[in-house]
């Protein structure tokens, strides 16, 4: 039987650096925005430190973590896998906007 490890689900937003490089929410045409759920995988580098870190999808998208739980293993295809954690945080503007949108949701 394969080694179980544990899951987590990450609620985030696409974000991409400025001019100046920090990073802000990546909006649609239309000025909005979506957030996404990812999980850890397998092969997931990195550790989780909290609440607007930026991790890497394995399409190579930043986004930033607005929200974190736990998931059941068995539960774990229910959610895209992540590839990695950077060690980089969004700013709290940028981090309170988004938390606003899932507020709202």
């Amino acid at each position: 039987m394969k080694a179980k490890y544990v899951v987590q689900q990450y609620i985030g937003v696409p974000v991409e650096p400025d001019s100046s490089g920090n990073y802000q929410i990546k909006r649609e045409p239309g000025g909005d925005f979506k957030l996404h759920s990812w999980r850890t995988g397998r092969h997931t580098r990195g550790k989780y430190r909290g609440i607007g870190q930026v991790f890497m999808t394995e399409n190579n998208l930043m986004v930033a973590v607005v929200a974190a739980k736990s998931v059941a293993y068995k539960d774990r295809h229910d959610f895209t896998p992540m590839q990695r954690f950077t060690s980089e945080f969004v700013a709290q503007e940028v981090l309170d906007v988004a938390i606003r949108k899932l507020l709202d949701n």
